[in-house]
């Protein structure tokens, strides 16, 4: 028969065991604690050398020995194709936010350093007068970035093959066309004016979109392109200071643009080149275009009288403005190709409109441009209008 153990101090210090054995009826090894008397239980021998072995029922033992816990195996659940445990979804909100941050700081980046870009532009023309020297100036203050950049490896240079500079040649015919065509009106007109007659690309994209590729747009489309053109043209008639050469360089700089975007969407489809590193080989091809038109058109005898003219009047700080324009035409430019690989072209299209907005009225403010409220009328209703375009387009 098995019986009971009882362990003393004593014999625990010395490690033996009394052989005395005392006999206790079987009624007293079978009482069974209860949470009021704890403490009493506490102090009842749970073991005895008097009779055979007897093991008391485990309930004993419960409320006096903290159970050791057991090993635990941790699941996880994963989604139905196993490609991750769920618990990377219940994260997946925060790295949403993070998103929103990342693309708020790309528009508030793009649309700043536009906003500065404008005014030194201005600046620069309004005692320089040569817009083709300064349109080659911005290009080639682009490439010298990209390629310090390249070569001191702080980013990464492109790979790319000759049929590559192929298919990006007509897009960088138009891209020049269009950025020389928008400083030759901003050397005429006021920076809002050419800002408002160019909300108008729009109407220019879904026109030659129709006429040349016959391509087929719903009627919403086709509406809302009634205020951009009702609001350009009542802000053109309306200008105080209207230039038909600042007019027209601003619509051929729509007209330009919309053939960059055809001829990027069909020649570079399936051509894996960063929006950093697109622009820059953008830039230095439009380069390679525009010196000699811009020697041929202008010449070294005009710009030199020219600069020697804007240094008298200014100072050295004509230097600093020239420079400030350059180098913030490239910037602003490489977020806003940057910033297409992270958004959707709605999305895009809704910030160019809202930089525009921003450009209007930073303008307006520095250079004290005279403006009517039928000419800001007309402006609201053409940016409004390439709202609802942007929206129509989508659905």
């Amino acid at each position: 028969m098995i019986t009971s153990i009882k362990c003393t101090p004593s014999s625990l210090t010395n490690s033996t065991f009394s052989s005395t054995k005392l006999l206790l009826p079987r009624s007293q090894l079978s009482i069974q604690p209860t949470i009021q008397n704890v403490e009493q239980n506490m102090a009842l021998p749970l073991f005895s050398f008097k009779k055979p072995l007897y093991l008391s029922p485990i309930e004993s033992f419960a409320l006096l020995v903290k159970p050791k816990r057991k090993n635990v195996t941790e699941c996880q659940a994963y989604e139905a194709d196993r490609s991750r445990p769920l618990e990377i979804n219940i994260e997946l909100p925060s790295d949403e936010a993070a998103q929103k941050v990342k693309i708020g700081l790309y528009f508030a980046t793009w649309w700043a350093l536009n906003v500065v870009f404008n005014i030194y532009n201005k600046k620069v023309l309004n005692v320089f007068p040569y817009p083709w020297l300064t349109s080659t100036l911005s290009l080639a203050a682009g490439s010298l970035i990209m390629l310090i950049s390249w070569a001191t490896r702080v980013a990464e240079a492109p790979k790319v093959s000759l049929d590559f500079w192929k298919a990006l040649f007509p897009v960088a015919v138009a891209h020049t066309i269009g950025h020389v065509a928008a400083t030759v009106s901003m050397s005429k007109v006021a920076v809002s004016f050419t800002h408002i007659i160019k909300s108008g690309e729009p109407a220019f994209s879904v026109l030659v979109s129709r006429i040349l590729l016959g391509e087929a747009f719903p009627m919403q489309v086709y509406l809302s392109l009634l205020p951009i053109i009702g609001g350009c043209a009542l802000a053109a008639v309306t200008e105080l200071n209207f230039n038909m050469i600042g007019f027209m360089g601003a619509m051929i700089s729509n007209l330009a643009f919309v053939f960059r975007n055809i001829f990027s969407k069909k020649g570079m489809n399936g051509m894996s080149v960063s929006g950093m590193n697109y622009y820059a080989c953008l830039s230095m091809l439009s380069l390679i275009i525009l010196t000699p038109f811009a020697v041929a058109v202008e010449g070294p005898k005009l710009w030199a009288a020219g600069w020697q003219t804007a240094v008298s009047q200014i100072g050295p700080n004509f230097v600093w403005w020239v420079v400030a324009q350059s180098v913030f035409y490239h910037l602003y430019n490489q977020v806003s190709y940057m910033s297409l690989d992270q958004i959707s072209p709605l999305t895009f299209s809704i910030g160019n409109t809202m930089k525009r907005i921003s450009v209007i009225v930073a303008s307006i403010l520095i250079f004290h441009t005279p403006l009517r409220p039928i000419n800001a009328l007309g402006a609201a209703i053409a940016i409004l209008g390439t709202f609802i375009y942007s929206q129509a387009k989508e659905k």
